[in-house]
């Protein structure tokens, strides 16, 4: 996923963009290959860990002894550590060839906290694209050639699925897309009632490689689904960013109200509030983690152009006033309450975190994300710029299209 300060200075001339590249000096290498192996230990270790084998084990560390569990663990973080290079090199290339000034990937380790062992990867871009073309290029390369991978691995994966029962089953359940139900339909073994299937390490490597290719496809700021739709739509897109923004909150609270009130109605709303909390409360993360980048963009872009303070002028014109650290602590508290209390039947441990979630909601309301803000707003290109020739937009539609496919209303549920 490219990552680049959300900004609408003048970009560099072209001479000076290609002086700006990164040097691929020894230094530079090692810096990223150590990013890189400490994410590929972080990956492995998830992998043998979360393994069948490793939950037959007497001990966590114990499927270390286990061939059957190292094995796993092998491919799983090689086909997801794959998944990963290829789409990171492609935005990569994509930048160099355009001469946009680009560093080569950061992979980062995340072990324990992430269900994968990684938060995933990103390059760095310093200024903006200002060539609609080279914004379609960058944005839709890295989606488009991880799905290249991940495509054939889940198809490979899931067809060495073993079926179990559910039966006292118990850990993660994966989300349903469109793709994975017609690969699913394509490739997987079939099962009856009472079934499921375990998916194997390549399988679920890839079904991480999909998720992660689903959230950067969100058509919204920085991502590359945001780049894919500027690059389509021009500043119009900018227009629309908040209102599509506002549909994860939607979602969200959709979902949550309908759980809540079928519960309800069965009797058993205090036997499963956690579980229904648990199973969406993704997109109101994925709403205020927007949020979050947005004004952490915001606040380097200020800090690259020396900005002098706001005059009141400008304040009428920036009316989003909630801090991004005010957002994310409060954000992380919320997702932590729900975690340590998800087992809790009790009213009086549930109505904190309701009274916690409709504070930030006022807040947001009252001065943040659901008042009028440019946070999202996608740095513009050049005015001159050619427009999409007709090969490119078919890339933009298709690359936006393989959102729909993939988007996964429940990504897991407990």
């Amino acid at each position: 996923m490219p990552d680049s300060p959300s900004s609408s200075a003048p970009s560099p001339t072209p001479s000076s963009e290609a002086d700006g590249l990164e040097p691929l000096d020894g230094r530079t290498l090692a810096r990223h290959g150590a990013f890189l192996l400490a994410t590929a230990i972080s990956v492995f270790f998830t992998g043998v860990t979360g393994s069948e084998a490793a939950s037959k084990s007497a001990g966590y560390f114990a499927a270390f002894r286990d061939r059957t569990a190292l094995v796993d663990g092998l491919a799983f973080a090689g086909g997801l550590l794959g998944f990963l290079l290829v789409h990171e090199l492609a935005h990569y290339v994509a930048a160099r060839l355009h001469r946009v000034p680009a560093s080569l990937p950061f992979f980062l380790p995340l072990p324990f906290l992430s269900p994968f062992g990684t938060l995933g990867a990103v390059i760095r871009m310093r200024g903006t694209i200002r060539d609609r073309a080279a914004l379609l290029d960058v944005g839709a390369s890295g989606p488009l050639a991880g799905l290249c991978v991940a495509i054939p691995l889940y198809l490979y994966g899931v067809a060495h699925s073993k079926v179990i029962s559910t039966d006292g089953i118990e850990g993660v359940e994966l989300g349903d897309s469109l793709l994975l139900k017609l690969m699913d339909h394509v490739a997987a073994p079939h099962y009856g009632a009472g079934q499921t299937i375990l998916l194997s390490p390549i399988a679920y490597a890839a079904w991480g490689g999909l998720f992660v290719t689903m959230i950067n496809l969100l058509p919204l700021s920085q991502l590359d689904g945001g780049h894919v739709a500027y690059a389509l739509f021009g500043y119009g897109h900018n227009r629309r960013a908040p209102t599509l923004h506002r549909l994860l909150l939607a979602f969200f609270a959709v979902n949550l109200s309908a759980s809540l009130v079928r519960d309800a109605l069965h009797g058993v709303l205090l036997a499963n509030v956690g579980n229904n909390v648990g199973r969406t409360l993704f997109w109101f993360v994925w709403f205020e983690m927007l949020g979050i980048l947005g004004g952490f963009a915001r606040g380097r872009q200020a800090e690259e152009l020396d900005e002098e303070e706001p005059t009141e002028g400008d304040e009428a014109d920036r009316p989003v006033e909630l801090s991004p650290r005010v957002r994310a602590a409060a954000t992380l508290g919320i997702v932590l309450y729900s975690s340590f209390a998800r087992e809790s039947h009790s009213a009086l441990v549930w109505l904190p975190w309701f009274g916690a979630l409709g504070l930030l909601l006022a807040l947001e309301a009252r001065s943040g994300l659901l008042r009028p803000h440019d946070l999202l707003a996608h740095p513009p290109t050049d005015a001159a710029s050619k427009p999409l020739g007709a090969m490119r937009k078919v890339v933009a539609i298709v690359t936006l299209a393989f959102f729909v496919l993939l988007f996964l209303p429940t990504p897991m549920a407990l």
